[in-house]
């Protein structure tokens, strides 16, 4: 199992040994991210001579450093792609969306797609979505309720008000046929 997410590959490290996360910290930062330790200490709140300590093997990481270092390490992500909301749906409701960016009370934000054929699907996207760092999702009546349950970010429903009455219309000519 191959582990996309640097800060998952972080953990995943951090439990198996010192030494595994200090070699993925150092991957991450130098290679993924390019950042610097004076990056990571003024975002982490950790002094530059405690992460320098961490990374040469002379100080193990308590908790709380873990949980600054994983908190600075999801910022530095997001940091390149700015605010989105992932949008889940199949890909004939994708295709209907005109706009990719939206205006919301005078803030851009991003649309990015999660096209689905499953339920199954849209539960995995919403996850994958969060781990993204989308800032909330919007999804099908359907799974909402699901996806509100798994996600720790905003949920909003597509309430077609419009097409109801275009797809049965669409669905008694097809029966007419």
């Amino acid at each position: 199992m191959v582990l996309s997410d640097p800060v998952d590959r972080l953990m995943r490290a951090a439990l198996l040994s010192d030494e595994e996360f200090v070699q993925a910290l150092n991957h991450i930062m130098k290679q993924e991210l390019r950042i610097s330790v004076r990056e990571l200490s003024s975002r982490s709140g950790i002094a530059q001579s405690s992460l320098y300590k961490i990374l040469h093997g002379r100080r193990s990481p308590n908790i709380s450093t873990l949980r600054a270092v994983v908190h600075a390490l999801r910022l530095f992500e997001r940091a390149g792609e700015g605010e989105f909301i992932g949008l889940i749906a199949a890909r004939p409701v994708l295709d209907i969306v005109q706009e990719r960016n939206a205006e919301v009370d005078g803030r851009r934000i991003r649309v990015r797609e999660y096209p689905v054929h499953t339920m199954e699907d849209a539960i995995v996207a919403a996850v994958r979505a969060e781990r993204e760092g989308a800032t909330a999702i919007v999804c099908a009546p359907i799974v909402s309720s699901i996806i509100e349950q798994l996600v720790h970010i905003p949920v909003a429903t597509i309430i077609p008000r419009d097409s109801v009455q275009r797809a049965i219309e669409l669905a008694a000519r097809k029966a007419w046929l």
